[in-house]
């Protein structure tokens, strides 16, 4: 499926996709800035981007991307994917030849406890999104965040399609893609965040130990969505990274 996109940039730089959080859209990306062309988009049922019924796997969400590169006819990307974005960039990067460099924000390869995501499961199909929304936001920022950014993802949060919303947990909650990740045979680089309590840095350290070609660095003053706490001191370790290509 290709759903809402942008891309923005110089006609003549390298293309850089952009994956977002589960719960999140393009407009995570609205402060950052880098000199590349940027692709952005909406997973299914996020923002802009119609939702898809029935479910799901990290596979389908990522075969979305290749339906968007296809469509652009772009033939090898960066990637940079945080949370969901990240677990579909390394499907990509172990399964495709599309990816050229690549970086992981904040996210993990598997989830060893299933348990809340059978629980966050239930509340939305019982309940709906409003029940969690306070909790999940809570993990996206460090508390001194200004409330005015809070607010705004937690109201982008609330109209996310919910059946979308519940089959991409049910994706993140069954993936395992800890035997991909020997596959990565493409420069990565792994950022975490300190105060990160959804993906918590040791998450990061055992995909950096597992890439074959990595680096790894942990951000101080940033939790889950460290990309919007902390651009400047991310878009340095970015740039690093995908300039060097």
């Amino acid at each position: 499926m290709i759903g809402h996109y942008t891309l923005t940039g110089p006609e003549d730089a390298p293309v850089l996709v952009l994956g977002n959080a589960l719960g999140t859209t393009t407009g995570l990306w609205r402060d950052f800035g880098l000199p590349f062309r940027l692709l952005r988009f909406d997973h299914r049922g996020h923002g802009r981007s119609a939702p898809v019924p029935g479910p799901c796997a990290i596979e389908d969400l990522a075969r979305d991307v290749l339906d968007l590169l296809d469509h652009l006819e772009l033939r090898q990307v960066h990637y940079c994917g945080v949370s969901l974005g990240g677990m579909v960039g390394m499907w990509l990067a172990a399964h495709t030849d599309r990816i050229s460099r690549l970086a992981l924000m904040c996210t993990t390869a598997w989830y060893p406890d299933k348990s809340v995501w059978d629980e966050r499961i239930e509340v939305l199909g019982s309940r709906g999104m409003e029940p969690l929304a306070d909790s999940i936001v809570a993990r996206w920022f460090t508390p001194a965040f200004p409330p005015d950014v809070v607010a705004r993802f937690r109201a982008e949060l609330l109209e996310v399609d919910v059946p979308s919303y519940i089959a991409c947990c049910r994706a993140i909650r069954d993936m395992d893609l800890r035997p991909a990740l020997a596959k990565i045979d493409v420069p990565a680089v792994v950022i975490a965040a300190a105060q990160d309590s959804a993906t918590p840095p040791e998450f990061a350290r055992h995909l950096a130990d597992e890439l074959p070609d990595s680096e790894l660095y942990v951000v101080g003053d940033a939790a889950h969505l460290a990309v919007v706490e902390a651009p400047k001191t991310i878009s340095v370790i970015l740039d690093d990274h995908f300039g060097n290509s």
